[in-house]
């Protein structure tokens, strides 16, 4: 059990006047217990009081008597594990994780009438914003391997490649630097597809005055990484150059806008006015950052809407992008994190545009 984590997610409880949650998302029970479990349709809560009592509820498949410091129900797939949490949980409200699925809490309420569930996840998704300095330590190195990769990843850029041929050498990087996986599906996108922020990797080959997207990231110890960069395979127009230039200068603002005391809606504000400033506003299609951690899409948001204040410990990207519909399109990404003073960017890779000759 992390001790000093259970006491920040007790405290969120205690300011949002929450007596009990159950915490079920994957990623959160790692955070508090050191054990990760991918559940599947099984049920999987960790019930948790504000008097700090705690007990975790899990499948005997997933082994985990002897590998976890807390009280343990367990059961299998002979049993319905509904009947054992409700003895569980007390009588009032009950926060229930975000992503605990609807079918357990119906279930629940029917055994126990006297439980009212309301949204509960913001004690423990508060706790995870700020890293503790083990967690940033891993963030660090989890960014540095995924340097190393994606620099192995381009030197498979090369005449009649293709863009699932560039995915594969990256993931065969992760493999050869000891990552467990790639953080999410690499994105690769030739030409055209990279006007599209989110194409799904396919088997698009690679021409001159192609722009080449490579959006990647890996997983070390259970940490995520991050990062995008722009290629250009040939000379690339005066116009890729000018937009190459405008998001590089949109990633520097957005990054010296992150700092502790900062809404993280400034620090989109500040990549933003780059951009719409040059006359592409209308081409930056989406958010300029997101946190990450454990999972890679985590709070806070670089986003026009987000109120959170940058506090030290918190790490996410800035990723400013322009993309011209039918044409091409450039994206720059590194993580940071926010320090006592200032923040670290986390990535060394050069951002300097980069040319490939054919």
């Amino acid at each position: 059990m992390q001790k000093h984590r259970l006491v920040r997610v007790l405290q969120g409880m205690d300011a949002l006047g929450l007596e009990q949650i159950l915490v079920s998302a994957p990623a959160s029970v790692f955070y508090l217990t050191g054990a990760w479990v991918d559940p599947g349709e099984r049920m999987f809560a960790l019930h948790l009081h504000k008097s700090g009592e705690i007990r975790l509820f899990a499948n005997r498949l997933f082994a985990l008597r002897g590998n976890v410091d807390i009280p343990l129900t367990e059961f299998d797939d002979t049993e319905d594990p509904i009947p054992l949490l409700a003895e569980s949980v007390r009588p009032g409200r009950l926060g229930i994780d975000k992503t605990w699925p609807s079918q357990f809490t119906i279930r629940l309420m029917e055994y126990r009438s006297d439980v009212c569930p309301v949204l509960g996840s913001k004690p423990v998704d508060d706790a995870r914003m700020c890293k503790d300095e083990a967690e940033l330590s891993l963030l660090r190195e989890s960014s540095r391997k995924n340097d190393e990769a994606i620099v192995r990843a381009m030197a498979a850029i090369r005449p009649g490649v293709r863009e699932s041929d560039v995915a594969r050498a990256y993931q065969q990087a992760t493999r050869d630097l000891g990552a467990e996986d790639a953080s999410f599906p690499p994105l690769i996108c030739f030409g055209a597809n990279c006007a599209e922020p989110h194409h799904a990797t396919d088997d698009t080959p690679l021409r001159s005055g192609d722009s080449v997207i490579l959006d990647v990231g890996l997983l070390w110890r259970h940490y995520c990484s991050d990062m995008t960069r722009t290629v250009f395979f040939g000379n690339p127009t005066d116009e890729q150059k000018r937009v190459y230039d405008l998001v590089l200068k949109a990633n520097c603002a957005g990054r010296a806008a992150a700092r502790p005391g900062v809404p993280m809606r400034e620090i989109d504000f500040a990549a933003r006015k780059v951009i719409e400033d040059a006359g592409y506003g209308q081409y930056f299609l989406h958010r300029t950052g997101h946190g990450v951690g454990l999972e890679v899409h985590e709070p806070p948001n670089a986003s026009a809407t987000d109120e959170t204040i940058a506090r030290p410990g918190m790490v996410f990207s800035v990723e400013p992008g322009v993309y011209l519909p039918g044409q091409f399109g450039v994206r720059v990404e590194d993580l940071v994190a926010i320090t006592e003073d200032g923040a670290e960017t986390l990535n060394e890779l050069p951002r300097e545009m980069r040319v490939i000759a054919p």
